[in-house]
């Protein structure tokens, strides 16, 4: 498989860097160092145009394309479409955006505020990925696959690399898992000069399937059940697992319904928005804090565009700390 190299990284890095600005911010939470008795810094994923860190493999997988595309396509829930739809309009290209039933309203918003021609149908997004390639080979166009690319792979390594290079001695890095792109991502661009630090990927019971083929060693469908439209998958991307057995150290789920309550303490504790599925990371944090006690890990915090009534409902709900009391 053709997992992207140190190199390939750094080139990201460097291709990225007049387009999206300074890195991403990164600091310590003193109320969740508190919380998990460890020493915890976020990594903030949220801060850039497209409230995701979705912008940063679609622009790479764009900037790379051998033939100079005309056009962009993709499948996506909501959020890979919006990086690609901006990445396209950013170089001057149309985007045609599959997306199944069901999708957050405010994300399909946003894909069509970035420009991205919308194409809504199927029951979930491997079925939209089925129609978006038809489209491609029919139409022409870059189909920008969010698991199969690896320069899109590149791109979201970028974070991990960030990561690795700003703090130093860092123990573990949590990381919502989705396709696993950004996962095997991470641990691909953190241990470039932190090869000791551990990734963990974590993914919802809703949505198990990368989990689930990470520990078989292959890939394993499942059907998606969760609130976390941002992290779900049902038929895993060979690539994108060859990346995560190669460079993640544990995959695991957490319940589906500790979600809106880590959405919930991520808002009141660390003082940064996240939607459901972003907030994986910390609700991984949470089931595993007799481990992470004492060390120094960094969560990623990988996106912000989460249903207005979904927000609500985690608001109104309890923390992390009164979902397990109760």
């Amino acid at each position: 498989m053709n997992i992207p190299s140190q190199a390939d990284i750094l080139a990201a890095a460097e291709r990225l860097a007049p387009h999206l600005g300074q890195p991403t911010p990164l600091f310590r939470s003193a109320a969740l160092s508190e919380l998990l008795v460890a020493d915890i810094w976020l990594k903030v994923e949220t801060t850039g145009p497209i409230a995701s860190f979705k912008l940063r493999g679609a622009l790479n997988a764009l900037l790379t394309a051998s033939n100079k595309p005309v056009a962009a396509v993709t499948a996506s829930t909501g959020n890979h479409g919006q990086g690609v739809a901006y990445a396209a309009r950013l170089l001057g290209m149309p985007a045609d955006v599959f997306v199944p039933e069901g999708c957050v309203a405010e994300k399909l918003a946003a894909i069509r505020r970035f420009g991205g021609k919308l194409h809504i149908g199927g029951s979930d997004i491997d079925a939209a990925k089925d129609r978006a390639r038809s489209h491609a080979a029919e139409r022409g166009g870059e189909f920008v696959d969010d698991g199969e690319s690896a320069s899109l792979i590149a791109g979201a390594a970028t974070a991990g690399l960030e990561i690795g290079l700003a703090l130093d001695s860092v123990d573990i890095v949590l990381v919502p898992m989705g396709s696993g792109s950004l996962a095997g991502g991470t641990g691909l661009g953190v241990k470039i000069h932190q090869p000791k630090t551990q990734v963990w990927a974590v993914q919802s019971d809703g949505a198990p399937a990368m989990v689930e083929s990470y520990h078989a060693r292959r890939p394993v469908e499942r059907d998606i059940r969760t609130v976390g439209d941002c992290i779900v998958c049902r038929v895993p991307a060979l690539l994108a697992l060859a990346t995560l057995l190669h460079s993640v150290d544990d995959a695991f789920l957490v319940p589906e319904a500790s979600l809106l309550p880590a959405l919930h303490t991520a808002a009141t504790a660390g003082r940064i928005l996240v939607e459901p599925g972003a907030a994986a990371g910390l609700a991984g944090a949470w089931r595993r804090r007799d481990e992470i006690k004492g060390k120094r890990v960094v969560i990623l915090l990988t996106g912000a565009n989460g249903a207005a009534s979904l927000l609500r409902q985690a608001m109104l709900g309890p923390d992390l700390q009164a979902f397990s009391a109760g």
